[in-house]
């Protein structure tokens, strides 16, 4: 194995990302190294490519970017036991701290020291990965590369649809981008009755019932009360999961919701939004906020719904050689696409 490999880094701190030669990383007797083999593109790294404000805050330069990845393994730190040369995995990326209360609770998603690979640390937009053996998580022969490389974004659906009870409920989703499609796959593998999933964008609701069977609307021509009627509904919406980060859009999502209704936030409004609290506390709404992954609940569950039916594999719908990686951003950022998986050979 060369001591050399190729790596997306951010480089500079201006828009783009640049391909270089960087050390492959040394590994530590706690970690593993993980040769990449396919890796996908997530909004995070959107962010990071256009050097918005909050990566310009939040990312050192230089840094190897991509957290959304399979791979296998090709070296064991010296006190790793339970994996194998030559295992096919995928992993967390959320590297935790051990010293807090939550972590030492168990509730490590919640540990208040974590840092991102791709985001605080080296990331795996590589041809390696050093990850913790504590973050692998070994894919099954039913899981095949391309769907092992968008398990982190498909763990925040299962992390948000997974937080209400949605057996026999009627469900809304506002955003159709690539997370909000899946989440609308896990609501109709768990059983929900109904599942409407709002956006503006015409081509991410035309993928989203390519998807899944959810009732797309485009709230720019239907009325919600309208689609209400249309399904027979008596109140509105059980459970909301909020998706797009649009403060509207939010807004909609409480007054379609019924009295007593759920609402799981993921998405994220920029910068600071006008609420009108009195219409969630008169309607007795209960908000939960939702930050990456159980940790590794979300894991167990989401692997287990893959091998038993559930079906997410159209959501994507662009596939690039590392090499094209700028086509795969641009088709990215273009807003006509599902995932974006890159190929690293």
């Amino acid at each position: 194995m060369s001591n050399e490999m190729k790596a997306l880094v951010k480089a500079r701190p201006e828009p783009g990302l640049w391909m270089e030669r960087r050390p492959v990383p040394e590994i530590g007797p706690d970690d593993v190294l993980i040769r990449i083999r396919k890796t996908g593109i997530c909004g995070t790294d959107i962010h990071i490519w256009n050097w918005d404000e909050w990566a310009a805050r939040t990312v050192p330069i230089p840094l190897v970017t991509g957290h959304e990845f399979a791979g296998e393994i090709v070296e064991l730190g010296r006190n790793v036991e339970g994996l194998s040369i030559g295992q096919r995995c995928s992993g967390e990326g959320h590297l935790i701290g051990k010293q807090s209360r939550q972590s030492r609770a168990g509730k490590f998603h919640l540990d208040p020291a974590t840092r991102g690979i791709g985001v605080n640390e080296p990331g795996a937009f590589a041809q390696y990965l050093r990850l913790p053996a504590f973050n692998v998580v070994p894919l099954p022969d039913e899981i095949d590369d391309d769907i092992g490389a968008i398990l982190d974004p498909l763990g925040n659906a299962v992390h948000t649809a997974l937080s209400f009870d949605m057996v026999g409920e009627d469900v809304m989703i506002t955003g159709a981008g690539p997370i909000g499609i899946m989440a609308g796959a896990i609501a109709r593998h768990v059983g929900a009755r109904h599942v409407v999933i709002t956006d503006v964008n015409p081509a991410r609701l035309a993928l989203a019932a390519e998807v899944v069977d959810v009732v797309p609307v485009n709230v720019t021509d239907e009325d919600l009360k309208d689609v209400i009627a249309r399904l027979k509904m008596k109140q509105g919406f059980d459970v909301g999961m909020e998706m797009s980060g649009n403060q509207a859009a939010l807004d909609q999502m409480v007054e379609a919701m019924v009295m007593g209704g759920r609402i799981a936030m993921l998405g994220i409004p920029p910068g600071k939004s006008p609420v009108d609290w009195s219409r969630i506390v008169f309607k007795a709404i209960t908000i939960k906020g939702v930050y990456g992954r159980e940790i590794f609940e979300t894991w167990y569950k989401m692997i287990a719904m893959l091998q038993n039916g559930l079906d997410v594999r159209k959501v994507i719908t662009h596939r690039f050689d590392v090499d094209e990686f700028e086509a795969g951003f641009a088709v990215m950022r273009s807003g006509k696409s599902g995932k974006v998986v890159l190929d690293w050979g």
